[in-house]
């Protein structure tokens, strides 16, 4: 089962389940930029909405990207916000953005799925405008390293969705090479996580040019 068709059927009960990551993951980006606004927003893997409706909030316009077909219809089924437009894409092509039209990019727990960030880097920093931000929240790569990569129970079966191990330096790197300089980075535990290595990771870039 591909990455799609993981998330596909993860839909059906995706905000049902107990997922720390999921949770955290939402406090962490409310923590972050709930107090910033912007004028265009681009959300990669918007899943079924969990930031949405924030980033409604602080942005005029919102563009919601993910791969799932399935979770984009959990998204459109729950949240009717008029400033916010969801579509299914694949952010491994060209992303349908203008060059220059973005003011904020906001990327969470996706970057594992993918094995090359540099595109990924490379799309953002074409569609940013100069000092735009990029905003990832990830699974930490300390994690990673254990062994531990997303996953779901259905029917007493568990599902583990293709990942790959991303450094540190792998996420700094590609966007020094793509004039995106980081302002803020932080690491974060769930409450249930005392005495373990870090559950998330978050970077804050600017775009220099």
């Amino acid at each position: 089962m591909n990455v799609e068709q993981s998330y596909n059927t993860w839909s059906e009960t995706y905000d049902r389940d107990q997922n720390y990551t999921r949770d955290l993951d939402e406090i962490v980006t409310k923590k972050t930029l709930k107090d910033l606004c912007f004028k265009s927003i681009l959300e990669i893997g918007c899943g079924t909405g969990k930031n949405t409706p924030l980033l409604s909030e602080i942005g005029e316009k919102v563009q919601a990207l993910d791969l799932s077909e399935g979770m984009i219809s959990k998204a459109k089924e729950k949240l009717k916000l008029d400033n916010v437009s969801f579509s299914v894409a694949n952010i491994m092509t060209s992303w349908p953005c203008e060059s220059k039209s973005v003011d904020l990019i906001v990327c969470n727990l996706v970057l594992e799925h993918i094995e090359d960030l540099s595109f990924i880097f490379s799309e953002a920093s074409r569609i940013l405008v100069k000092g735009g931000y990029f905003f990832i929240c990830e699974f930490h790569p300390f994690r990673q390293y254990q062994g531990k990569k997303a996953n779901f129970e259905q029917n007493q079966e568990v599902t583990q969705i293709t990942a790959f191990v991303h450094n540190i330096s792998d996420f700094t790197n590609a966007a020094k090479n793509n004039s995106l300089k980081l302002q803020d980075f932080n690491e974060y535990w769930h409450q249930e996580d005392q005495n373990k290595v870090p559950r998330l990771i978050s970077f804050f870039f600017e775009k220099q040019i």
